[in-house]
């Protein structure tokens, strides 16, 4: 059975090469399924101009040359610039079926990256990084043949430095984790995946993929739906606004409990506030999750706020001031989990609580899921959900316009909001994810947090 959702390691890859070779294919005929269906979507953007195909010493190079052939059948010009000689038997062989001579620089429209793939863990030789940056500069459209030359494909990496931008990133049999995580992806433009039949990998992490919401039963009421309780803290204008945001996300009641009388608490129409001691508060048998975090604050005040929410051991995303202030220990009695949203920053954090240091992003996120018992959600222009005892997500991008204030705590609001409504943890993320970024698509360029808020309603409905 195949996924086309995974996203594989190299060294995964390997593996499902293997397998596919060990059921009847070999190198040769995976080359082939690879370089024609490769050769389709490049034959599509030459739109008849002339291609050049830079060439490299390994397989991706021998994908080159089947790509060239299949291009030269149809009517293309294409020139090949092979500074390397093919050294693997396959890479040979595509070069014996292309039969033409190579040349040792070209100029034309559209610029063909096979130098090298998913296998390359080194920098470029400059002698390459300048050929491959001069060929970029001297055709009008760039394409990357499995991964852009001169990137790591399981930790998305720039090995060198001024690396060329694509206009199209063709991934060859499946997803790797470069294609999707910065800062590699911001450089592949559109992306395309040719699939040549790799089964389902056990374990493999995933390209998360677009929810599908339900509209709650007729029967449904204010507490079916879930009880959501947002901690308010020193600062409660970030705890507003991801209030605000909760209650466009599923749950049928949002709550915003504060021990203080605080002013800005006050005039809130839309908003149920509950001042009172946070210990009675929070023992409403009725409550399905907690949010915290969002201008809790960083006092020892806060500290016990957090504390006490954790003790209640119930389903709970902690947010901003919450990952500063969370210990191993307070997670030690729970048997629920928790939902962590940290930014690049905040990660950090976590990564020295909780001894989760010296690995790339990607590890450091799944380890910490296996820390806190949880779910992590690495935010940022790449998005990473990890989660315990199962595959890590990868989050599409999402609309730069969200780089700016209190866009986390809309982020943190969705996510406790999809938590309340008695999803799994793992799949409010995501859902809260998607909601997140197409309210940004929504909202357009130039939005304040506000703006966002108010687009959540058209973005759920573009899940229903």
């Amino acid at each position: 059975m195949k996924d086309l959702a995974q996203i594989l390691t190299a060294a995964q890859m390997r593996t499902a090469e293997e397998a596919l070779i060990d059921n009847g294919e070999s190198v040769e005929s995976l080359m082939e399924q690879a370089g024609h269906g490769a050769a389709l979507l490049i034959w599509r953007m030459a739109s008849g101009r002339p291609v050049t195909i830079l060439c490299g010493p390994g397989n991706n190079g021998g994908d080159g040359y089947v790509i060239a052939r299949f291009l030269h059948e149809r009517g293309l010009t294409v020139q090949i610039v092979a500074p390397l000689e093919p050294k693997t038997d396959a890479a040979i062989s595509a070069r014996g079926k292309w039969g033409q001579a190579t040349v040792p620089y070209a100029e034309g429209a559209v610029l063909v990256d096979c130098l090298f793939g998913t296998g390359l863990g080194r920098p470029l030789g400059d002698d390459l990084l300048a050929l491959l940056r001069n060929l970029a500069s001297s055709h009008k459209q760039c394409v990357a043949v499995d991964l852009p030359s001169g990137v790591d494909s399981d930790n998305g990496e720039q090995l060198n430095s001024s690396l060329p931008a694509y206009d199209l990133t063709i991934a060859l049999g499946v997803w790797k984790f470069a294609h999707w995580l910065m800062p590699a992806s911001g450089q592949m433009g559109m992306r395309r995946l040719v699939d040549i039949g790799v089964k389902k990998v056990t374990n493999a992490a995933r390209l998360s993929e677009a929810p599908l919401l339900q509209a709650p039963p007729l029967d449904a009421h204010k507490y079916s739906r879930g009880l959501l309780a947002v901690i308010a803290g020193e600062m409660s204008g970030a705890a507003i606004l991801a209030a605000e945001a909760a209650q466009h996300g599923g749950a049928g009641y949002v709550k915003v409990f504060s021990d203080e009388d605080d002013e800005r608490l006050i005039g809130q129409p839309d908003l149920v506030v509950e001042h009172a001691s946070l210990l009675e508060l929070t023992r409403d048998h009725r409550i399905d999750a907690f949010l915290v975090g969002p201008g809790l604050g960083r006092s020892e005040e806060a500290r016990a706020r957090l504390d006490l929410v954790l003790a209640c051991d119930l389903p709970t995303v902690c947010d901003a001031d919450a990952l500063h202030l969370l210990e191993p220990k307070m997670l030690e009695s729970r048997t629920q989990p928790i939902v962590a949203t940290p930014h690049a920053g905040e990660l950090d954090v976590l990564a020295n609580t909780f001894g989760v240091v010296g690995l790339d992003r990607n590890e450091q996120a799944s380890e910490l899921a296996e820390a806190i018992e949880g779910v992590l959600v690495a935010k940022g222009p790449d998005t990473l959900i990890a989660a315990e005892g199962s595959f890590s997500t990868v989050m599409p991008p999402a609309p730069s316009w969200l780089s700016t204030a209190g866009t986390g705590d809309i982020l943190a609001g969705l996510i406790a909001s999809r938590l309340a409504t008695g999803i799994v943890p793992r799949k409010a993320a995501e859902q809260g994810c998607w909601l997140h970024a197409e309210a940004a698509r929504k909202a357009g360029p130039a939005f304040t947090a506000i703006g966002l808020v108010d687009a959540i309603p058209k973005a759920y409905r573009a899940f229903l």
